[in-house]
Parts: structure tokens; sequence; C-alpha cells
């Protein structure tokens, strides 16, 4: 996923993979493997859908219980050539450039494992729900990590922090070309889209926990989430450069701390005795 309000771009994406890393939810990937470990011993064949640079690769490949055929999905040919690039001893892959939110049952014939990071917020209902329409009907895995959950908190607190937190979510939830993208909503829509088809389920809570060690990524976090929430509501513009000067300031001296909610999310084809949801 791009910065709040900008392009996704390689510099932004390598600043914040030590904090996706940090932050994802092992134990999801614990039950996974426990269900990879009763499948035949074959290669595990994943798509990565939205690859970017191929952050989720580095942090899974070594994780899963053998050797791994990834299937870097993006539209970004540049993302994916650094994806393929950076692939760990672990695995294999191959390009896949272009749109994904089409996928259907027979695309995914064959697949073991469908992974998405920091994506589903990104999405429609009605993408998200074809998902996992045919993720149940092709049989595989679902692994889905870091999707928003609109829950920010950053601390020493700032009587303007409410207003760009709305007006970020609003923006989140915005319509882009006929399409109304879920935003924070995308955790609870994916795992009751999932649950419709049958899969079983389990969530688990992986937010960033930012502080003076990722005065970097704050700074670029921060930037970007104030223009996104004065481009949904550009009455905050006269507030903005005054906010944005006071938590810089504050990330300079190493005193400013952020929490941004996430959510992983694990769907199991079959009967799978999912574990209650937070």
């Amino acid at each position: 996923m791009s910065a709040p309000g900008s392009p996704v771009t390689p510099d932004w994406l390598a600043l914040r993979e030590p904090a996706d890393a940090a932050a994802r939810a092992v134990e999801l990937v614990d039950r996974l493997c426990g269900w990879l470990q009763e499948r035949p011993d074959e290669p595990i064949v994943v798509r990565d859908l939205g690859c970017g640079t191929g952050s989720m690769a580095r942090w899974l490949a070594g994780r899963l219980p053998r050797r791994q055929h990834w299937l870097l999905h993006d539209r970004d040919p540049v993302l994916v050539e650094r994806a393929m690039a950076q692939l760990p001893e672990a695995a294999t892959a191959e390009p896949r450039i272009g749109d994904l939110t089409d996928l259907d049952a027979a695309q995914l014939t064959g697949t073991t494992l469908v992974t998405a990071s920091a994506l589903m917020d990104l999405l429609t209902a009605g993408e998200v729900e074809r998902l996992a329409a045919a993720c149940a009907a092709a049989g595989c895995a679902a692994l889905i990590a870091l999707s928003v959950t609109g829950s920010v908190l950053i601390t020493p607190a700032d009587p303007f922090d409410a207003a760009f937190a709305s007006a970020f979510d609003a923006h989140q939830r915005r319509t882009v070309d006929g399409r109304r993208l879920l935003g924070p909503d995308s955790a609870p829509a994916t795992a009751a889209a999932f649950d419709r088809h049958g899969m079983a389920v389990v969530r688990a809570p992986s937010p960033w926990r930012l502080g003076p060690d990722e005065a970097p990524l704050i700074e670029q976090w921060l930037r970007g989430w104030v223009a996104a929430a004065c481009e949904q509501r550009p009455a905050l513009v006269a507030e903005a450069e005054a906010y944005l000067g006071r938590r810089l300031a504050a990330a300079e001296r190493g005193e400013l701390r952020v929490v941004v909610g996430h959510a992983d999310l694990l769907a199991l084809p079959g009967a799978a005795d999912p574990e209650p949801r937070p």
C-alpha cells in the first residue's frame, strides 16, 4: 500500500517494511503451517496480491514448511521487478502484471495460499466478496495482513488529532472511478466475506507501534495522513501546517509515539475450527 495520500513508491515500501514485519501476526502463520503440513508434500503455490517490492515473500517464505513457488501480482512492473530480484532462497517466482480484482476460482486452481498485505482497504466490498468466493471454490487458504482499522493513537495528544483522523478515515472510504473503497471497514468486511463462503476465519491485531527508532517512518506517515485528511476536508488546511509542525517537532525530539491499528486474517478452507475473533 502507498503512504496515505501519495502514490506507491519503492522508497515508501522500503521505509515501512520493518514496521510491517514487526506488526504481522506470527500466530496466524503457525496455524497456517499446521494446515499446510496436513496437505500433500508438494511445493506450496502462493499468489501474492499487490506484492509491491515483495516484502510479504521476504517475511513469509522462511516461515513456511517447505519450498514455495510465488506468483507476484501487481499493476506496477517496476515494483514486481524489484520483488523478483529480492526473492528469498526458499522460493521461486513468476511475475503477474495487471489488475488483480477479477481473479476467479479457475485462475486460482492449483494455488495453495493467497496472500495480501495492506491491500484490502483499497478494494471494494464486491471485489473482496469475489476474492473470498474464488478462494473458497479453489480450496486455497488466504492470509490477509495489515488491513487498516481506523484506529490511530498519537501521544502526547493534540486537540486536532480527532479531526484529522476522522477526515482521513473518510478519505479512505471515498469513491474513486465509481469504486467505493472499504478503507477502515475492510477488516470486518473481509472476515465476513470469507465466513459467508464457508471458510474458517481467525483474526488477530497487527498494529504499527512507532517511536523514536521509527522517526523517518512517522514523518512520512504523518505527512501523508495530514495531506489525505486535507484533501477530504479542505477546511482543515488552515490548521494543517501548525498541526504538522507540532507533531514533527515532537517526533524530532523523540517524544512522539504512534500506534496505527491494523488487523490480520487467516481463512482456511473446509471446516477447520476457528478461534474466537477478537
